[in-house]
C-alpha cells in the first residue's frame, strides 16, 4: 500500500466530496438525475412557499446575468406571466445550467432544497467510499479538524452527511464551505478558508480528485493530495508524477499516530 505522510504542521484536513468522499456515480447517476426528473413537480408543489420564491428570484437574477451567453434561458417576472409558462421557464433554465455543468449559487440553492425534501422523506441516502468514515474517525481521534469544501451548497453537504448509508455522520465534520467563500479553482478561496478556520494555509491538507483545484490550493501554500477513485477523470503522466496520489484515505499516515 502506498503511504503518504501528512506534514507535521497539518492540523486541518479539508475534503472535497464528489470523487473524493463520494463516488462520482452517486452524484451523476442519483443526485443530478433526481433534479431533472423532479424539478417541475417540485416547483408546482412548492411554488407559493417563500423559500421556493427566493430560489426562483435568485435563478431569475442569474438568468439576467447570463443573458449574453449562447442559449441562455430567461425567466420572466411574475406580473402578467402565465404560471405554468413561468414554471416551464425555470425548468428550462435549470436544464440549461445543468447541461453546461454550471456551479452557480442560484442553481445550487434550488438543488439543495430539492435534495433536502428528498433526504428528509427518506427517498435517498448519500453514499460514501468504505474507507472514508473510519479514516475521519481516526483523524479526529488524532486531534485533527475535518472540514468540507465543495461546489455543492453547505445545505446540500449537510444533507449528505446527515442522511448517509452510514447514518448521521455530521458530528464528524467541524465545518463546511461552498462557493460562497470563492470558487475552488481560485487560490484566494483557500486563504479565506484558512482565515475562517483560524489557521495558516500550511496547516491545511486538501484532498481532491481535481488537479486544477489542487494547483489553486498549492498556490495558497496549502498541502494537497490527489484522490484517485473509480470513475474519476484520468490524470496525465505529469500529474501522476507531480502530485501525491492516494486511492484510499487509509493511505494517509499521520505522524502523531
Amino acid at each position: 500500500m502506498v503511504v503518504v505522510s501528512v506534514p507535521a504542521e497539518v492540523t486541518v484536513i479539508l475534503l472535497d466530496i464528489e470523487g473524493t468522499t463520494t463516488p462520482i456515480a452517486f452524484v451523476k447517476d442519483v443526485l443530478f438525475p433526481y433534479i431533472k426528473e423532479n424539478v417541475k413537480e417540485y416547483l408546482q408543489t412548492h411554488w407559493e412557499e417563500e423559500e421556493c420564491q427566493q430560489d426562483v428570484s435568485l435563478l431569475r437574477k442569474q438568468a439576467e446575468e447570463d443573458a449574453h451567453l449562447d442559449g441562455a434561458v430567461p425567466i420572466p417576472v411574475a406580473s402578467g406571466s402565465d404560471l405554468q409558462q413561468m414554471i416551464q421557464a425555470v425548468v428550462d433554465n435549470v436544464y440549461w445550467q445543468m447541461s453546461h455543468d454550471r456551479k452557480t449559487t442560484a442553481l445550487k440553492q434550488l438543488q439543495g432544497h430539492m435534495w433536502k425534501a428528498a433526504f428528509m422523506a427518506g427517498r435517498m441516502k448519500a453514499e460514501f467510499f468504505a474507507d472514508v468514515v473510519p479514516a475521519v474517525r481516526r483523524w479526529r481521534e488524532a486531534g485533527m479538524k475535518v472540514y468540507i469544501y465543495s461546489s455543492g451548497s453547505v445545505e446540500a453537504q449537510k444533507l449528505l452527511f446527515g442522511h448517509s448509508t452510514e447514518g448521521d455522520i455530521l458530528e464528524l465534520i467541524d465545518g463546511h464551505f461552498d462557493t460562497k467563500i470563492g470558487h475552488k479553482v481560485e487560490s484566494e478561496s483557500y486563504r479565506k478558508i484558512a482565515d475562517s478556520i483560524g489557521c495558516s494555509t500550511n496547516n491545511i491538507l486538501f484532498l481532491t480528485d481535481v488537479t486544477v483545484e489542487a494547483s489553486a490550493a498549492e498556490e495558497a501554500d496549502v498541502h494537497v493530495a490527489v484522490v484517485v477513485r473509480p470513475g474519476n477523470a484520468g490524470l496525465t503522466d505529469d500529474e501522476k508524477t507531480y502530485y501525491n496520489l492516494i486511492t484510499s484515505f487509509s493511505e494517509l499516515y499521520l505522524p502523531s499516530t
